[in-house]
């Protein structure tokens, strides 16, 4: 019976893996869409799609694993886990495809050249990356360490306001741009908090402590 439980936690943590991919790629594919407008925009929203298909596999299983196996305390710790983190990794997802709408707007200017939103997207997809990977590899210290990347996210969303302001006071960038950008780089910050909720939520799957 043991074994076959093991069997499902593995599956669990293999639709974990592959629902943080989906987001790494949509946070890519958005971030694309806003440097160069190479990536169509139908693909994020497609990947915003499939991440809500997995969080809903993932949870059916979870419930199955909960009502089913009859789990001890540690893995219905974990089973809990998980259940948090899907939540995070779909609004991920969400905030993926809210970036990719304001490429309708800020999609090659030349403003953006100047701040600095791809440092933020590739700090994000790092801090979701190593979420996940904490998780399914029960390390504790990467999980520490995700969350305290948020502040390298957080410094680089101060400068990105920083940067605008200068353009603004410059007059080098008009108002509705601005604001796009920036809008754009506080969907970058959310996505770091979500990814240091994963990374807290793994914290309490291994420790059993949990700070809200």
């Amino acid at each position: 019976m043991r074994k076959y439980y093991d069997e499902e936690l593995n599956k669990l943590h293999e639709l974990l893996v592959e629902m943080g991919n989906l987001c790494q790629e949509a946070i890519f594919m958005a971030t694309r869409i806003l440097r160069d407008n190479k990536q169509p925009r139908a693909e994020v929203d497609a990947k915003e799609t499939a991440i809500d298909k997995k969080e809903r596999e993932i949870e059916n299983l979870c419930m199955h694993l909960i009502l089913r196996q009859q789990p001890i305390a540690t893995d219905l710790r974990r089973i809990g886990a998980a259940l948090k983190m899907i939540s995070d990794m779909e609004r991920i997802g969400d905030q993926a495809a809210d970036i990719a709408e304001l490429s309708t707007y800020i999609s090659g200017c030349d403003s953006q050249s100047r701040i600095h939103l791809w440092d933020m997207a590739q700090a994000t997809v790092k801090m979701v990356t190593d979420s996940v990977a904490a998780f399914v590899e029960d390390d504790l210290e990467l999980a520490r360490r995700v969350m305290a990347a948020d502040d390298t996210v957080d410094s680089l969303f101060e400068k990105v306001k920083d940067e605008i302001m200068q353009m603004i006071y410059d007059r080098s960038i008009d108002a509705r741009e601005s604001l796009d950008l920036l809008m754009a780089a506080k969907y970058f910050e959310r996505i770091g908090d979500h990814a240091v909720n994963i990374a807290e939520w793994v914290e309490y799957s291994i420790t059993g402590s949990h700070e809200e």
